[in-house]
C-alpha cells in the first residue's frame, strides 16, 4: 500500500527596514507565520513567501525600501508570493502596486494579511490575495500586530512597542496620517510580553513613548509606573524616543532608578523660531537646562538625539545656533538628517526652501563636529570599569549604547551571550570600545 505523501512545510523570508518599531512588527508577524505552519529561511531563493517590511519616513528610507522590493523580485520563484507591508504600504500602496506588478499583495500593518482586511490595491486582485493568504481565520482585531504575541527573544535584549500611532502634529511628520492616533496597550499586556520574551534588557519604544496611556485617560504619569514595573522584571530597561516637553522630573527619576540612565531625546532643532515653524515645543536653552539637570542627578547619564537640517526657513543664524548647541550639549550620540518634504504635511509646501547643496554643507559640518564629540566621550572612558551585557560572542554594550543603534564594546570571545560582566575599558576607536 502506497504511503501518503507528507506536504512540505512552506517557508518565508522577511526583510525589515527602518526603525526598531518596525522590527517589533516583524517579530510579531514571524510569530504569526510560525503558528500558521510556516518556517523561516534566510535564503530568499525558493521561499514560498517573501515579505518586505518597509520604511517611509524620509526619501532615503523610501528609496531603500523600493530597492529592497526590487531585489526580492529577482529572487522570486514562479510559485512564490511577494508581500509588501509596513509604512510604505500604508502610505503608497497604490503606487507600489502600479509600479511593481510582481508584488502580489500590498498590506498595511495593523491589518490582516489574510485577504479580508488590508490595503488591497491595483495589481493585487482578489485571486492574488487568496494565493498569498497567510491565514484565513482571524478577524482584524485578533490579527492587530500591536497586540499579537511574539516568540521568545533570540537575543539578550528585545524591543517592546507599547503604543501605535501619534497624536502630535509636527510640521514635517506624516506618521499620524497613516499610523493613526495614539493607541496604547494595557499595562498587563506589555508586562506579559516582557515576561514571554525572557530578555535581560527591554527597550521600550513607541512613536510618542512618554505619552503612553494618555489616550486611555490615565494621565501623563502613566509611563512612570510602566517603566518601574518593567524594571522589576529585567536587569535593564531602556527608553527610546522621548519628546522633551514630556520629560518630567518623575520620568527622569524613574529612568535613573532603572540603572540605565540613557536619554533619547527627540529635539529636531534648537532655534526657537524654527522649532515653532516645526510645530514643536522648546528651544536650545530649555534643552540645555534639562540636560544639565539630568547630569547633575546622574553624572553617568548618556544622551542621544536627532536633528533635521534644512527645514524650510532655516537661516545661517539658525544653523550656527545648532552648531553651538551641539558643541555645548556634548551628547554621546547624535544623528542629522536633511529635511524631506512629506506629502500632506504642513511643511511640504512651506516657503523659504533651503538649497540642497547648502543642506549638504550644513550636514557635513554638524556630523564632523559630532564625530569629534562622540570620539572624545568614548576616550574619556579609557581605564574605567564598566558593566556590560554580552549580546553575542565578542560583542557587548554598557548602559550607554542602545542595541543596533549606537557603538559597541568588543569583549573577550569566551564571555557567554546574555551574561553581565564588569570589565575595564582598554581601547577606543571612534564610536566603539574595547574592554578586558
Amino acid at each position: 500500500m502506497a504511503r501518503a505523501s507528507v506536504p512540505q512545510q512552506q517557508t518565508y523570508f522577511i526583510q525589515t527596514l527602518g526603525c526598531p518599531k518596525n522590527e517589533v512588527d516583524s517579530e510579531k508577524l514571524i510569530g504569526k507565520l510560525g503558528s500558521d505552519g510556516f518556517s523561516a529561511t534566510d535564503n530568499p531563493d525558493g521561499a514560498d513567501l517573501l515579505v518586505v517590511n518597509t520604511c517611509a519616513f524620509i526619501d532615503e528610507a523610501r528609496q531603500e525600501s523600493i530597492d529592497a522590493i526590487l531585489a526580492l523580485v529577482e529572487h522570486k520563484a514562479d510559485t512564490s508570493r511577494l508581500v509588501v507591508t509596513g509604512c510604505m504600504a500604508e502610505r503608497y500602496g497604490q503606487e507600489i502596486a502600479d509600479a511593481i506588478p510582481e508584488v502580489d499583495l500590498v498590506a498595511g500593518f495593523g491589518e490582516a494579511l489574510d485577504g479580508h482586511s488590508h490595503h488591497r490595491v491595483g495589481a493585487a486582485s482578489a485571486a492574488t490575495v487568496t494565493a498569498v493568504s497567510i491565514t484565513a481565520k482571524p478577524p482584524v482585531p485578533e490579527f492587530d500586530l500591536l497586540n499579537l504575541p511574539r516568540p521568545r527573544s533570540s537575543r539578550p535584549w528585545a524591543y517592546v512597542k507599547v503604543a501605535e500611532g501619534c497624536d502630535r502634529a509636527c510640521g514635517f511628520c506624516a506618521i499620524p496620517s497613516f499610523r493613526g492616533p495614539q493607541r496604547s496597550r494595557s499595562l498587563d499586556d506589555v508586562l506579559k510580553e516582557v515576561d514571554d520574551l525572557d530578555a535581560r534588557e527591554i527597550v521600550l519604544v513607541a512613536q510618542d513613548l512618554a505619552a503612553y496611556g494618555r489616550d486611555q485617560g490615565v494621565g501623563e504619569r502613566s509611563i512612570v509606573p510602566l517603566v518601574r514595573a518593567v524594571s522589576q522584571r529585567v536587569e535593564r530597561t531602556r527608553l527610546l524616543y522621548l519628546y522633551p516637553s514630556d520629560l518630567t522630573d518623575g520620568l527622569i527619576d524613574a529612568i535613573c532608578e532603572t540603572g540605565v540612565p540613557y536619554f533619547d531625546l527627540s529635539l529636531q532643532h534648537v532655534s526657537a523660531p524654527l522649532v515653532r515653524r516645526m510645530r514643536r515645543w522648546g528651544n536650545g536653552d530649555k534643552f540645555l537646562r534639562r540636560i544639565e539637570d539630568i547630569r547633575a542627578r546622574e553624572p553617568d547619564a548618556a544622551f542621544r538625539s536627532n536633528f533635521i537640517v534644512g527645514y524650510p526657513g532655516e537661516t545661517e543664524e539658525d544653523h550656527d545656533e545648532l552648531l553651538r548647541f551641539v558643541q555645548e550639549a556634548q551628547v554621546d550620540w547624535c544623528g542629522f538628517f536633511s529635511f524631506s518634504p512629506e506629502t500632506g504635511t504642513y511643511a511640504a509646501d512651506l516657503d523659504q526652501q533651503v538649497d540642497s547643496e547648502l543642506v549638504s554643507e550644513r550636514l557635513a559640518e554638524l556630523r564632523e563636529l559630532q564625530d569629534e564629540i562622540t570620539a572624545k566621550k568614548r576616550d574619556e572612558l579609557l581605564g574605567r570599569e564598566v558593566q556590560v551585557l554580552v549580546d553575542a560572542p565578542a560583542v557587548a554594550r554598557t548602559h550607554r549604547e542602545a542595541p543596533e543603534i549606537d557603538g559597541i564594546v568588543t569583549v573577550p570571545e569566551h564571555l557567554e551571550a546574555g551574561t553581565f560582566h564588569t570589565l575595564t575599558v582598554t581601547g577606543a576607536l571612534g564610536p566603539d570600545l574595547e574592554a578586558q
